[in-house]
C-alpha cells in the first residue's frame, strides 16, 4: 500500500464521502463542482492517520504545530464564495494541511494554485500529500502571508484561511481588478468572513457569515 491511501478504505470510502456531500448540500452548498471536489478530494490523507476514521465528520481537526483542518462545510463555504465566476490564477495564505489547496486545484479553469506557509513543517508535510495526488497546477513556498506573492501578482483570487484582525494591505494590492478576497476578518472572540471585489472604480466589500480561525501570524518559523 503506498504512504498516502487515495482510493479509501472503511471509515475513508467513497460512500462515507458522499454522506458527507449530502449534509453540506443540507447546509446551503449548492455549487455542484465545489460539492464534487469536496466528494473526490480525499481529506483522511491530509490528517494523521489516527484521526482516519474522522476524516468525513463535518469538523476541524487538529493537525499538529498548534493548527487544524478546516472543517468540511467551511471549506466547501470558502471555495463556492471565491468560485462565484471562474478563476484561473488563485493564491493560498496559509497552505496548513494542503487540504483546501487541493479542493482549490481541483476546480475547473484553475492554471494554477499558488499556495504560502509560514510553518515549514506544515508546508513539508502538504507538500509531500499534494504530490501524491499529483496536483500538476500547484506552486508552493514557505512565506509570510501577510507579504503575499508578489511577484507572481495580479491574482484572480485569493483565500486566507486564517484570521487577521485587519486586511494586509499587501493582499488587496496583489489582486486583479475583477479579482476576488475571501478572508475572515477578526480577534479570538468574533470572525466575519468577508469578501473583497475590486473592480474598476475600487474595492467592494460584504459579509458571508460568522467564522473561526487560527490566527494569521506574521513571520517564519
Amino acid at each position: 500500500m503506498s504512504k498516502f491511501d487515495l482510493l479509501g478504505i472503511g471509515m475513508t470510502s467513497q460512500r462515507t464521502r458522499a454522506r458527507l456531500v449530502q449534509r453540506l448540500a443540507e447546509k446551503g452548498i449548492t455549487h455542484p463542482e465545489v460539492l464534487a471536489a469536496m466528494a473526490s478530494v480525499p481529506r483522511h490523507i491530509f490528517i494523521d492517520e489516527a484521526l482516519a476514521h474522522r476524516a468525513y465528520e463535518d469538523s476541524s481537526l487538529p493537525i499538529g504545530s498548534a493548527q487544524t483542518i478546516s472543517q468540511p462545510f467551511t471549506v466547501a463555504l470558502m471555495t463556492q464564495t471565491l468560485f462565484n465566476v471562474p478563476r484561473s490564477r488563485i493564491l493560498e495564505v496559509g497552505t496548513g494541511s494542503g487540504y483546501q489547496t487541493a479542493v482549490l486545484a481541483s476546480m475547473s479553469g484553475v492554471s494554477r494554485v499558488f499556495s504560502m506557509e509560514r510553518l515549514a513543517v506544515l508546508g513539508q508535510r502538504a507538500e509531500e500529500r499534494i504530490r501524491a495526488m499529483k496536483c500538476h497546477n500547484v506552486r508552493m513556498r514557505h512565506g509570510d502571508g501577510y507579504l503575499g506573492w508578489p511577484e507572481e501578482s495580479p491574482f484572480d483570487a485569493i483565500l486566507v484561511t486564517a484570521a487577521p484582525r485587519e486586511v494586509p494591505t499587501p493582499l488587496l494590492q496583489q489582486l486583479a481588478i475583477g479579482g476576488r478576497l475571501v478572508v475572515p476578518v477578526g480577534d479570538d472572540d468574533a470572525q466575519v468572513l468577508k469578501v473583497y471585489d475590486r473592480t474598476s472604480e475600487g474595492m467592494q466589500v460584504s459579509n458571508v457569515n460568522q467564522v473561526r480561525f487560527v490566527p494569521l501570524v506574521k513571520g517564519l518559523r
